[in-house]
């Protein structure tokens, strides 16, 4: 697989580009993620015009359509940023983004919860100008700040979905053969269930029915749903369903004893003692063992580099 494309807010790399002259490196985004991505940094302000260093700014009005103001002199940089936004939006380099790392309350790239004044008082629901028009234009491109982030389970979800989100990308570069959406629906089948049961079945009968329904609908609607589907949250329960399917693959190979350790360590992941890295690993090794070919080819399994330690918190 090739470097999967990222959007990131440069200051987020170490570029000096606040409006003090400084930068919010996060060590895990540049040189651990960094190590699987190809970056593409963004810095809103300075690319739309402003100095470094620079007047701070805040958001204000509505929270659909907020102004940039900056804070000490009350200048209007709105058409500004927007101008250049909606140019810099439509640039090749953005077009074929598989995610993208917002600065998190920043007026111009927070993806959320970001402060606004209205009528003088303060509210965090809006968006930075330039996350919220990037957000608009790729509304199925997965996002996330880098605050949110080191929340272990939101890391992970969103890492999923960008590794899941380059290997679409190469099912549609590939062309429009129909066995292509066939495979890649089977091998993630696992990987949906663990997030939404429902998509899955809808995606499934979307699929088994491609032949009547025009290949650029029939891919059009199933990206949406695999995009909404995985922004659902993989919980330990749904894991654990994923966990006693797999099982069932094994009915006539694993010994008495392996099916009774294989249920304890379920049953400890499922409870919040054990990881789900430790299950994952146990089946890993019966996959193996058993040469189990259907369970060889299940991205759940491997859905990213086992080096970013996604699976390891209780």
């Amino acid at each position: 697989m090739e470097s999967i494309k990222l959007g990131i807010s440069a200051c987020l790399l170490g570029e000096p580009v606040r409006y003090d002259g400084g930068h919010k490196l996060d060590r895990f985004l540049r040189d651990t993620l960094g190590r699987y991505v190809q970056y593409v940094p963004v810095c809103p302000e300075v690319e739309c015009g402003m100095s470094v260093p620079r007047e701070s700014m805040h958001l204000e009005g509505d929270p659909e359509a907020p102004r940039l103001i900056t804070t000490r002199t009350g200048r209007d940089m709105t058409a500004m940023m927007v101008e250049w936004a909606r140019r810099r939006l439509e640039e090749p380099a953005l077009q074929d983004l598989c995610g993208f790392v917002f600065k998190s309350n920043s007026p111009s790239s927070g993806m959320e919860r970001v402060k606004i004044f209205k009528d003088g008082m303060p509210k965090r629901n809006a968006s930075g100008i330039f996350a919220g028009l990037f957000m608009k234009r790729f509304p199925l491109v997965p996002v996330e700040d880098e605050g949110r982030l080191h929340d272990p389970v939101l890391r992970e979800n969103f890492i999923e979905r960008i590794f899941i989100a380059r290997r679409w990308r190469e099912v549609m570069n590939q062309g429009t053969k129909a066995g292509d959406l066939v495979d890649f629906h089977s091998r993630h089948k696992l990987q949906l269930m663990a997030h939404s049961p429902k998509h899955l079945s809808a995606m499934g009968k979307l699929v088994a029915e491609g032949k009547k329904v025009p290949s650029a609908q029939l891919r059009a609607e199933y990206h949406r749903l695999l995009m909404e589907a995985l922004k659902l949250k993989a919980t330990a329960k749904k894991n654990t369903n994923v966990l006693q399917h797999i099982m069932g693959y094994f009915k006539k190979e694993l010994s008495q004893d392996e099916k009774q350790e294989l249920l304890e360590i379920i049953d400890r992941y499922h409870d919040g003692f054990v990881p789900l890295i430790v299950p994952v690993t146990l089946i890993g090794h019966y996959v193996r063992k058993y040469d189990q070919p259907y369970l060889k080819g299940q991205y759940y399994l491997n859905p990213h580099p086992i080096e970013l330690q996604l699976r390891n918190h209780v």
